[in-house]
């Protein structure tokens, strides 16, 4: 997981989560490796990236379960 904190354009701070796999850059980056800014913005940001509303349903599962997971410890 990348993730940035931001807070410089906005009037309040921000988080920047990138969930990352192994190899995700694929032809880009050094063997599919480095930064998610070095991954085409037009890729990134494609309608064709982007999780179906069930894989958004089981993502927002997960994380509300590991978030109550930690909070209660």
């Amino acid at each position: 997981m990348n993730y940035e904190l931001l807070g410089n354009g906005d009037s309040h701070m921000h988080w920047h989560l990138f969930p990352r796999r192994k190899n995700d850059l694929g032809i880009y980056g050094k063997d599919g490796q480095g930064p998610v800014w070095w991954y085409p913005r037009e890729k990134m940001y494609s309608s064709a990236a982007e999780p179906t509303e069930n894989e958004l349903e089981v993502m927002k599962s997960s994380l509300l379960t590991e978030l109550n997971s930690l909070l209660a410890k």
